[in-house]
């Protein structure tokens, strides 16, 4: 689609700006449904990402896409949803609020459909927090239970960015694996939202498990290994205790012109 600005003029959550739905009035969403009926429904997390990123990091990262998106299309933004589903070994983690998945799974199942009875029959849900395994069921249930008119699509946002988010020994720019806080999410971080982002505090962790490497996929599942990285409970210990930094990685070593691919790739 062209270039993109990076890092963006973002921040239009409280902003006249017309990307918001919670933002415009009746008028204004009756005559945006009128051009465009597509809503992009961001999914994030409020989550330890250690002492160089924000609690809400995986939140503003696919806001901040979402609204450069926004601009360049016509669609509209909702607000959004900044807690989420986690597994099992995020539990006790300070600074990380964990959704239980019925609840979670019922709550996007509500917002699709009063979005729908809105207008919004085409709705485009973006997580670059993972919950691939419970987003695309609550969606499915909405289909099965209401079985209305509806495109309704879930976009895994590492999955999209794939090799631009591998290491160097796998065709990426980055020194270790995609992990949790690592040197590729805080390049994201610092790509798309640099003014909430705290380089100079960064701390690194060495990445361990029960089970030898090759087993268990990397984050965001882009590495293609037999287990995916939330389908096995205790092959590695809880992240409280294991990683209390709350970082997988080495964010030490992020640069945001490492990230540049990866955002463009996605917002193409």
């Amino acid at each position: 689609m062209g270039k993109w600005q990076i890092p963006p003029e973002g921040g239009h959550m409280d902003k006249p700006s017309g990307i918001y739905f919670q933002t415009m009035t009746k008028k204004d969403v009756e005559e945006r449904l009128q051009k465009n009926d597509i809503l992009i429904v961001p999914l994030g997390s409020t989550e330890n990402h250690g002492a160089a990123g924000p609690f809400g990091e995986d939140t503003f990262v696919v806001t901040r896409m979402a609204e450069e998106i926004a601009k360049a299309t016509g669609c509209t933004v909702a607000e959004p949803l900044h807690y989420g589903s986690h597994p099992f070994h995020h539990l006790g983690q300070p600074g990380t609020v964990v959704i239980p998945d019925n609840v979670f799974s019922d709550y996007i199942r509500a917002m699709i459909a009063g979005f729908w009875n809105t207008g919004f029959r085409k709705q485009i849900w973006i997580s670059l927090h993972g919950q691939e395994y419970i987003i695309p069921s609550a969606l499915q249930e909405f289909g099965k239970r209401y079985q209305v008119p509806a495109m309704l699509f879930f976009v895994d946002v590492p999955r999209v960015m794939g090799e631009t988010l591998m290491d160097k020994a796998h065709g990426g720019p980055y020194d270790q694996p995609f992990q949790h806080a690592c040197e590729a999410e805080q390049s994201i971080s610092q790509a798309l939202f640099p003014e909430l982002c705290q380089p100079e505090n960064a701390e690194d962790t060495d990445v361990k498990g029960y089970l030898p490497p090759g087993h268990i996929d990397r984050g965001g599942d882009i590495y293609g290994n037999p287990i995916p990285g939330h389908c096995h409970v205790g092959a590695g210990g809880i992240e409280c205790v294991m990683f209390p930094q709350g970082v997988l990685g080495k964010p030490s070593k992020a640069d945001p012109k490492k990230a540049v691919p990866s955002v463009e790739k996605f917002m193409d």
